[in-house]
């Protein structure tokens, strides 16, 4: 049983897996991203200091949402974060789809593929020998 300290309530509780916080503040933080998301529908071009302030969420925690995927903006939308590589404008997830192809392909590179076996050789000769060395 591994018991910890919330990270934000200072409670203790077992925990399992993820992040260290209560299930109560889980809770807590999903109803804070379903106004999130609702806010988002609402006003559809509010960037992050407004969505955060309008919302009282940290920008830490939109930013990690849309890392995560969880948020994804429009194209028309003045909310972009930076591709963790190159540093391209993106509006989800952590790589921009350039890099993400490149990382696909260097993974298929390193993966060697099988080689087809080969089969033994056999002696074609009518009457196979066992055949020695000059000494």
């Amino acid at each position: 049983m591994n018991v910890r300290n919330c990270r934000k309530c200072g409670r203790i509780f077992n925990y399992v897996v993820g992040i260290p916080i209560c299930p109560a503040c889980k809770e807590k933080l999903e109803q804070k991203f379903q106004e999130v998301k609702d806010y988002i529908r609402e006003n559809k071009g509010a960037n992050i200091p407004e969505i955060s302030q309008a919302c009282e969420v940290e920008t830490t925690q939109l930013h990690q949402w849309i890392r995560e995927e969880r948020l994804v903006f429009s194209d028309d939308s003045p909310v972009g974060i930076n591709c963790e590589k190159c540093g391209a404008m993106i509006r989800t997830g952590r790589f921009c789809e350039k890099c993400k192809n490149t990382m696909v392909n260097n993974l298929k590179s390193t993966y060697e593929k099988p080689k087809p076996e080969t089969p033994a050789r056999k002696d074609t000769k009518e009457n196979p020998r066992m055949r020695y060395l000059d000494r």
